[in-house]
């Protein structure tokens, strides 16, 4: 927007509803006045305009003004560190770092009275306050760094005119004088966002690489390592968000002790005490995420969650519409990103005592808290636009390895629990039985090779597991109607309970298994009718034994 542009609306304006604007900087109003005019009147307001004597900025920040109005700050570098202002010239000499230090964190603290303010920062180059061009380098991203932990919006170096500034006092150069007064006025029109209360954060391959119930205590990583740097920062992003007074919750599809005895080995960032609560268990989220915000007594808009499934992600802001869902980055270079989505939504200016104990008070209120059994949503559309493919390899001739392995290593979807040797296998395979595997790919990607099932020639299946990193897309459902349709079709299951398959069990609840005296009957057409909606999901593919 030009001079004559920015005149010329402020003329034709017939007039609106007033803004009034307090316009808080260390420069002059002129000609920034006419802009913020032109700038309300394309918003069809009429601006009503306040702006802060030259020099009383930090008598202002400190409260000896009143404020009045939407509140506008404009800040320089020289606001945190009056000696780098060119209007005083260059230093006679430097000043001890621990007091420029000093000055910066009051700013910041100054800043933090003011949790309404709309804040801006022009980067503006500084006058030397040392000689040594590092040293000032660092200087300049210390400042920058305190003005966006203030929440301030970054704008362009380039609308920075020492010329100006020099002239008139004013920093903002005329070719940035309508850009700067649209964002003015466009943040002080925006409504003010209220920090989020309560992140609610799953466990596997979110808070530590890798799956707990499968890879065990010491296959999971949380330390700054390869494996597990960028879990390392999410957890001390938790931690720092929680010393803030922001409210952790756990919600996790494990087995509640194994849960803690990884917070007892003390290996983590984060401890059990950092947590209002955590529910382990292998119910939807979304039940447990509603049962925990009726505990709080909050509102679901006070929440965010983060998970790296997308089939939980999708359950979730299905059911519970209002609740922010965060996706955990599958790469880390997504890293970045979360940590500034998470600072915006928990972003607060002024932290209090009581935000710091506030923990520990509703830990002590959620004590009896237990995981919720209520259903999840219906997620039939969603996964079929996942566009899977099933592919089932019979695994009875051939490399068997990775499903003996699969059988090995799972324990949630685990029929029994019972590891198997490859020589107890081939002898179930030349004696007529059959080993199947399956992978899955979808519009994410490919999943590998996720199930194993292992059928004798009497049609008792002796092992059936599925990854856990697959669960609630249906896998199993289409995979079994698929072997029940086959000739010769399994009618039994060889069921045994385990600490941590509770999964299985509730695959068990299918009314098409019947408990008598020889273990679980299956009936195989009952299953094929009730589950013909399921296999619908996919593309089926029958491979060949090596593909």
């Amino acid at each position: 927007m030009k001079f004559l542009e920015a005149r010329r609306t402020v003329q034709e304006f017939k007039g609106g509803e007033p803004l009034q604007l307090l316009i808080a900087l260390s420069g002059s109003s002129e000609p920034f006045a006419l802009y913020l005019e032109a700038a309300s009147a394309l918003q069809g307001r009429s601006a009503v305009l306040e702006f802060l004597p030259f020099g009383t900025l930090q008598q202002y920040l400190v409260g000896g003004m009143p404020a009045r109005g939407a509140e506008v700050v404009l800040l320089l570098p020289w606001d945190f560190v009056p000696e780098s202002d060119w209007r005083s010239g260059v230093a006679a000499e430097g000043q001890a770092a621990e007091t420029i230090q000093e000055g910066i964190a009051r700013m910041g603290r100054r800043l933090a009275g003011h949790p309404r303010a709309a804040i801006f920062y022009l980067a503006a180059p500084i006058a030397p306050v040392w000689l040594d061009p590092e040293r000032q380098r660092a200087l300049e991203a210390g400042i920058q760094a305190e003005a966006l932990a203030a929440g301030a919006r970054l704008l362009s170096p380039d609308a920075f005119s020492l010329a100006s500034y020099l002239a008139t006092g004013c920093p903002i150069g005329g070719g940035h004088l309508g850009t700067v007064a649209t964002e003015m006025v466009t943040a002080a029109l925006a409504p003010r966002r209220e920090p989020k209360k309560v992140l609610i954060t799953d466990f596997d391959n979110v808070l530590w690489s890798g799956v707990l119930a499968e890879d065990g205590i010491a296959g999971i990583a949380m330390g700054p390592d390869a494996a597990g740097y960028g879990h390392f920062i999410y957890q001390s992003l938790l931690l720092r968000l929680r010393r803030d007074g922001v409210l952790l919750a756990g919600v996790t599809r494990n087995a509640p002790e194994i849960v803690a005895e990884v917070f007892k080995k003390g290996r983590m960032p984060l401890a059990e005490s950092d947590f209002v609560t955590v529910l382990a268990s292998y119910g939807a989220k979304s039940s447990q995420i509603k049962h925990l915000a009726q505990s709080l007594n909050l509102g679901l808009d006070s929440f965010v969650f983060v998970d790296d499934n997308p089939v939980e992600l999708a359950e979730v802001a299905m059911e519970l519409p209002g609740l922010l869902v965060r996706p955990f980055p599958a790469r880390v270079e997504g890293i970045p990103d979360l940590v500034r989505d998470l600072a915006e939504d928990f972003g607060r200016k002024l932290v209090t005592v009581e935000d710091r104990e506030r923990t520990e008070l509703y830990r002590r209120r959620l004590q009896a808290v237990v995981p919720s059994e209520a259903g999840g949503g219906d997620l039939t559309d969603f996964l079929r636009g996942l566009g899977m493919t099933l592919s089932i390899h019979d695994r009875s001739t051939g490399d068997r390895a990775r499903v003996i392995q699969l059988i090995n290593k799972t324990n949630q979807f685990n029929l029994n629990g019972r590891r198997v040797e490859d020589a107890e296998v081939a002898a179930i395979l030349e004696g007529g039985g059959r080993l199947y595997g399956a992978s899955l790919e979808d519009r994410t990607g490919s999943h590998g090779e996720i199930l194993a099932c292992l059928v004798d020639a009497g049609g008792t299946i002796r092992s059936f597991v599925l990854s856990c990193r697959v669960l609630q897309r249906r896998v199993e459902h289409a995979f079994l109607a698929w072997v029940c349709a086959r000739p010769g079709p399994p009618r039994r299951l060889d069921f045994a309970e385990t600490a941590r398959n509770e999964p299985f069990r509730i695959f068990l609840r299918d009314p098409a298994f019947v408990s008598g005296p020889e273990g679980i009957g299956l009936d195989s057409e009952r299953f094929v009718a009730g589950h013909a909606d399921s296999i619908e999901l996919f593309t089926l593919r029958e491979p060949g034994a090596n593909e």
